[in-house]
């Protein structure tokens, strides 16, 4: 890994589990997106969710909607977002994502979720708030589209791009970051960061091969992961799975290292079952505990 400001981390371990422990103590982690046609998203950061270990998980989702995607992730519970009768999501959606927000422990905002208006106003919502905050796909979509979003931020925060929203979020070409992704995360990173030193940290999770987790200063290149993870959905299984870590006690930091290998490493073992060609995300999720059990060992 070469460079002077990185370090050789040891793989964060989730802290033991009480005997007398109730599903409360794991983390109550609120997922926020879906949209017509992208019921699948947030049902699968949901599960990643709780296979990986949250105890608690809530769907905050478009009304018209509810109903399929708790049908697709059956272990959460699930909150309807007012829509009028074109199906697009009404203000009155702010103010119960605010209080939906006010029951959670992390929260997780983007996968299916579309760009608006109103989809911008949760996501400003949730970085006024003081709850750890992930943000993926059009999470980060509607993000870019707010030009003082990192003065604006009051939570702990992990952003987990992949180039070409990353692209979108820093100005930066994509040939530039293909061909220094390391460096520009973490200059990006600590440039956030600094905007809101009171808010936290912000942790950068540039997604690709060889994913970048940084907070600006510590850095952490992954190993784990294959081409076969190149596919729909495999992005929501990480935002779900790093949420989960931080509701059980990992900081941002140490939960996207420890997330970003899992995620890996179940992709991986997914590969040697099944060939790269057929994997799909929900195989990913169906290996993570394997992963997980396996970095505990």
């Amino acid at each position: 890994m070469g460079q002077s400001n990185k370090k050789n981390h040891q793989l964060p371990r989730l802290p033991l589990r009480k005997l007398d422990a109730h599903k409360g103590d794991f983390g109550r982690i609120l997922v926020v997106g879906g949209s017509s046609g992208m019921i699948g998203a947030p049902a699968l950061a949901a599960q990643a969710a709780l296979r990986g270990g949250a105890g608690l998980v809530a769907m905050a989702v478009p009304q018209p909607i509810q109903k399929p995607v708790a049908i697709l992730c059956p272990c959460a519970t699930s909150i309807g977002l007012a829509c009028d009768e074109n199906g697009d999501l009404l203000h009155e959606a702010v103010g119960q994502f605010v209080r939906a927000a006010e029951a959670a422990d992390v929260i997780a905002i983007g996968p299916g979720f579309g760009v608006g208006t109103i989809q911008q106003n949760i996501v400003q919502a949730a970085l006024e708030q003081p709850k750890p905050l992930v943000l993926d796909a059009d999470g980060l979509n509607n993000l870019a589209a707010m030009a003082n979003w990192p003065t604006v931020r009051r939570c702990p925060a992990v952003l987990t791009p992949h180039p070409g929203e990353f692209s979108r979020l820093s100005h930066l070409p994509a040939k530039e970051i293909a061909a220094n992704r390391l460096d520009l995360a973490q200059t990006s990173a600590k440039i956030w960061a600094s905007a809101s030193p009171s808010a936290g940290p912000l942790v950068l999770v540039l997604k690709g091969a060889g994913t970048v987790v940084t907070d600006g200063d510590e850095a952490f290149v992954n190993k784990t992961g294959n081409p076969g993870m190149a596919t729909g959905g495999s992005g929501d299984v990480l935002t779900g799975l790093i949420a989960a870590m931080i509701g059980q006690g990992l900081s941002p930091f140490e939960a996207a290292h420890l997330a970003v290998h899992c995620h890996g490493r179940a992709g991986d073992i997914a590969a040697a079952q099944l060939g790269q060609v057929s994997m799909i995300a929900t195989d990913i999720i169906a290996r993570l505990p394997e992963a997980i059990k396996e970095a505990h060992s």
